[in-house]
């Protein structure tokens, strides 16, 4: 009889051991692979929505940036429409001045020519208002004769000369008069549509003020207002080097060094906000802030060239002259521009009109001086007399 020995007699084999371990822990990992893959898919899930949510956003913001360019657009089409239609009935109520001031001086001509012509008829009747016919028939002396030909001749020249006058200004009074009543018609259609284009301009002010408020509300609810502000000054200086490089090939402009702290305002206005002071969001400003009222007019500090007009996010309708030397000014937010690159300029010279454009929740200039591409302090550089 053959006797097995086991090293316990209650420890089993180490094989059946492992194998039992084995058999145990095999739940426990599955559990937790099943655990860390659920973990990780919800994970995943989570990015897919944040980048839905991010998506979404962007759209909506990229809309109410649409919405706002748009608005900015009809506003200075209006506000274009408005000033030429001013400057026509500024034109129209200028002819109908000069065309009342020839009336008058029609019917002082006239007045003196009928003046004249009494004077002439009368002298005709002291000479008894003779006639070729009866002249020949009273057979009268011959020097007597000729010389009442020839007064009666003079005379009927006058008379047919000063006749023909009379009726010329006749026909140039009704003339000026057809042409006043045209005018006056012209000048009534006229104010019709300027009122019709104030109520329009009106009505875009209140879609852009819808726009701006529908784009700040939100920056405010994404919070993401600081990293929109980067985005717009980031585009600014993308588009400020683009100009230097255009502006380097200016020679005949003499820079704005030698008017440091004499350079007129390009507007008239309190200083909302200086140079460097925090924008709202925490951006430091690169520029100034002046306060205006939409539609007065936006002058330039200097002698210049325009580079460049056109709308500019986060600066709505933005002018930029290139006066030499490295030297460019910024006019920003206007509510339109009135002139076109490659444009000279003259110091003191209208270029825009103030206004609220590119989200500005109040009307005003936003105005930068860049020196080599740089920007510094503009209350260095204008003087310090406003006026």
């Amino acid at each position: 009889m053959k006797i097995r020995f086991y090293p316990s007699a209650h420890q089993p084999p180490v094989w059946l051991l492992v194998i039992g371990c084995l058999i145990c822990t095999t739940p426990v990992v599955g559990r937790q692979q099943a655990e860390q893959q659920q973990e990780l898919e919800q994970v995943q899930q989570q990015i897919k929505t944040t980048e839905r949510q991010l998506k979404k956003q962007q759209q909506q913001l990229s809309k109410a940036e649409q919405l706002l360019q748009q608005s900015d657009r009809a506003l200075a089409n209006a506000s274009a429409e408005l000033r030429q239609t001013e400057q026509q009935l500024a034109r129209i109520e200028q002819s109908g001045q000069e065309l009342n001031q020839q009336q008058l001086q029609l019917q002082t001509e006239l007045q003196q020519q009928q003046t004249q012509l009494a004077a002439q008829l009368k002298s005709a009747y002291s000479l008894g208002q003779h006639d070729y016919t009866r002249m020949l028939l009273n057979q009268q002396d011959a020097g007597k004769l000729e010389r009442a030909l020839t007064y009666y001749q003079y005379f009927n020249r006058a008379r047919v000369k000063q006749l023909a006058e009379i009726n010329k200004t006749v026909l140039q009074l009704e003339q000026v008069k057809k042409q006043l009543a045209e005018q006056q018609q012209q000048l009534q259609t006229t104010l019709t549509e300027q009122q019709q284009q104030q109520q329009q301009l009106l009505a875009v002010k209140a879609e852009q003020q819808t726009a701006v408020s529908q784009l700040q509300q939100l920056l405010k609810e994404q919070g993401n207002q600081l990293s929109y502000l980067r985005q717009n000054e980031s585009s600014l200086q993308t588009t400020i080097d683009q100009l230097r490089a255009l502006a380097e090939r200016s020679l005949e402009l003499l820079g704005l060094t030698a008017n440091k702290g004499k350079l007129r305002w390009p507007l008239n206005g309190a200083l909302l906000q200086g140079f460097g002071e925090n924008r709202q969001g925490g951006m430091r400003s690169r520029g100034i802030l002046i306060g205006g009222t939409e539609g007065n007019p936006v002058q330039a500090i200097a002698d210049g060239r325009v580079i460049y007009a056109d709308w500019l996010k986060g600066y709505g309708w933005v002018i930029v002259l290139d006066h030499g030397e490295g030297f460019m000014s910024l006019y920003g937010h206007n509510q339109n521009i009135l002139k076109q690159p490659g444009e000279q300029i003259i110091a003191g010279e209208t270029i825009a009109l103030v206004g609220m454009s590119g989200g500005q929740a109040n009307a005003g200039l936003y105005f930068e001086i860049r020196e080599k591409g740089d920007a510094v302090n503009p209350l260095a550089w204008l003087s310090k007399n406003k006026g």
